[in-house]
């Protein structure tokens, strides 16, 4: 998406109340000066043309971004997400296919809104593939009307979807559990409230072993960057040695002017010794 199209566009800033009665004052365009705009967009790129496009839909985003408020995330964020939609359905929109700009912007808004509440709806992601997308929307709508869904509700959904009763069940558990934290709460009344992840693994940070270990490890490496460093010719490790490890870097330029060559050439001769390094160290 172009960048001067997006920064063009308002998103929910303070009251979403104030913003929504604010896209209601952008007036609608007719379906003749829908298609002119659409026309001048994809053949001149005006902005202008595809930013009074979208100002003109942003009520319908918001339109569709109340049907997800269920899921616990901030209106505005669903808004802003089904905006970015919209943006891009005017990209690819073409009008000379016949249909309207909100019948073709609606799958990218709720496209949009959907990654949203996928990435952030759970710390632990409950729907990875396609399918499993589908199922996770409709059954949060099944569910809504039904509560929880007993075996025959199962089925009834199962058929619908044309999945297995058995992944029906699988995302109904899924959607129901809940994100623990890590750590044990300090505020937690009992103790079997402080059970935490982090009460079960094992500080091995003081551990003697291995902190031996990864010293030596790290002399390994040490000895090996040293060794790799010495099959280099004199002037390549001396643009390592100032590029990549003194404490001051030096700059494509500053090496360019002491060895008066071009700083191409130092990138160059950069590129290549790291090159030979990595062969090295890796072999």
């Amino acid at each position: 998406m172009n960048n001067s199209l997006a920064t063009a566009i308002p998103l929910p800033v303070g009251s979403v109340e104030a913003y929504e009665q604010a896209v209601y004052q952008f007036p609608m365009v007719s379906a003749e000066e829908e298609r002119d705009l659409a026309e001048r967009y994809r053949r001149e790129d005006d902005l202008q043309s595809a930013r009074q496009l979208v100002m003109s839909h942003l009520r319908f985003v918001v339109h569709v971004a109340k049907g997800y408020r269920g899921y616990g995330l901030p209106h505005a964020d669903l808004v802003q997400e089904g905006n970015v939609g919209l943006m891009k359905a005017v990209k690819r929109f073409d009008p000379s296919v016949g249909v309207r700009l909100v019948s073709f912007a609606v799958h990218w808004i709720r496209a949009e809104i959907h990654e949203y509440i996928l990435r952030n709806w759970r710390i632990v992601k409950v729907a990875t593939t396609k399918a499993q997308r589908k199922l996770f929307f409709n059954l949060r709508s099944a569910k809504k009307r039904l509560g929880w869904l007993n075996q025959e509700e199962v089925g009834v959904v199962a058929r619908d979807l044309g999945v297995p009763p058995e992944t029906v069940l699988e995302m109904e558990k899924r959607m129901s559990a809940h994100d623990a934290a890590f750590d044990a709460q300090p505020e937690a009344e009992d103790d079997s409230d402080r059970v935490a992840p982090s009460g079960y693994l094992e500080d091995m940070r003081f551990d003697p072993a291995s902190q031996v270990e990864e010293s030596e490890w790290e002399d390994h490496n040490a000895r090996q960057l040293q060794g790799a460093l010495g099959t280099l010719d004199d002037r390549s490790r001396d643009i390592l040695q100032k590029r990549w490890l003194a404490d001051e870097k030096a700059t494509l330029q500053d090496l360019a002017v002491q060895y008066n060559v071009s700083a191409e050439r130092i990138r160059q001769l950069e590129k290549g010794a790291l090159k030979k390094l990595r062969g090295l160290i890796d072999a």
